[in-house]
């Protein structure tokens, strides 16, 4: 082996001893570290709008980081306390609703029998329950935590900061120590741009405005506990493929045994709206500027929150994404593929 080469495996050694060594010291707040470039990334935008107003990087990058301060920071701050209270008044409230009564007028046939009224009941009580329960299980667990969770919100807007102010020598560092040709290069972060902007804001953005367009209607028609159930609406917005419909149909379907059929009624029309809003736009921002599979992004949020927490709900579908742009690139076929399918014309 000659000289040259011993000294080039030394250097590689070196260079992943220290990156392992790295990634244990950072381990704790990785997840702050990835959560601050990902919101740098979303509101790069922003910054590059004041930026060309101020001239200022420092200041511009402070501006944007006071408006996600009060942007999201504030309303989280005010509507915990209340989904906190409202999720124990679900709680308690599904522990005594009955749900066979009204059954047993629509569907007399079928509950005939009292065994089987007994049985359906119990399986309906247990089930409501158990959701209920998850979500105050969840509640609890996220208020023992908030010191923790204070702590690397401040790690993240850290990260936010500098990612925003030096956005540009960030990605030149990075393609300087990318192993890639120019164009293999250029085309790799062009696909990561489009992907990423397809799923934060065709998946993200589109999800959450349909779960506060669902949310509008219940909070319009009197639902109980309406502010609990819009963020439920939300996060199913959020999901590929299952949609606020997951929410508001129960509600709706409740509401008709309770025999609220205005209610019932409004459900149905803000349902129909956030579903249209969903299939009429999020096509068009994911299928406009990438090729995505759906099936890629729903496995990728599921089990990016199981390897990285909450973050991995975004992190995940990137990564499976960029995994699949890297597959692609090394394929280097004209037939997309499975998974990267081509874009509906």
């Amino acid at each position: 082996m000659e000289k040259k080469e011993i000294q080039n495996i030394t250097s590689i050694g070196i260079v992943l001893i220290f990156i392992t060594l790295s990634f244990f010291v950072l381990k704790g707040v990785l997840i702050s570290i990835l959560a601050g470039v990902l919101l740098g990334f979303i509101f790069l935008p922003l910054y590059n709008f004041f930026q060309k107003k101020i001239k200022n990087k420092n200041f511009s990058a402070s501006l944007v980081c006071v408006i996600l301060i009060a942007g999201i920071i504030l309303p989280l701050w005010f509507s915990i306390p209340i989904v906190l209270k409202q999720s124990i008044e679900v709680f308690i409230s599904s522990q005594n609703i009955d749900f066979v009564s009204p059954l047993k007028s629509i569907f007399p046939g079928i509950f005939s029998s009292p065994d089987v009224a007994s049985e359906i009941g119990m399986v309906i009580h247990s089930f409501v329950t158990n959701i209920t329960s998850g979500a105050m299980n969840a509640v609890s667990a996220l208020l023992l935590q908030l010191p923790l969770i204070l702590l690397n919100l401040l790690v993240t807007f850290f990260i936010f900061f500098y990612v925003l102010r030096d956005n540009n020598e960030f990605v030149s560092y990075i393609k300087s120590v990318l192993p890639f040709s120019k164009d293999l290069e250029t085309k790799i972060f062009k696909s990561s741009k489009d992907i990423t902007f397809s799923i934060i804001y065709g998946q993200m953005i589109v999800g959450l405005l349909q779960g506060i367009i669902v949310g509008i209607g219940f909070f319009i028609f009197g639902v109980p506990n309406a502010l609990f159930f819009t963020i439920l609406a939300i996060i199913a917005g959020i999901l590929p493929i299952i949609g606020a419909t997951v929410v508001w149909i129960p509600l709706a379907i409740y509401l008709f045994l309770q025999g609220q059929f205005v209610a019932v009624l409004g459900l149905i029309v803000f349902g129909l709206i956030g579903s249209f809003f969903e299939n009429s736009v999020k096509p068009l921002i994911i299928y406009k500027r990438t090729n995505v599979h759906p099936v890629v992004i729903l496995l990728g949020m599921i089990g990016g929150v199981y390897f990285l927490g909450f973050i991995g709900f975004i992190l995940g579908p990137l990564i499976l994404a960029y995994l699949l742009i890297v597959l692609e690139v090394y394929r280097d076929k004209k037939t997309p593929g499975i998974f990267l399918q081509n874009p509906p014309k």
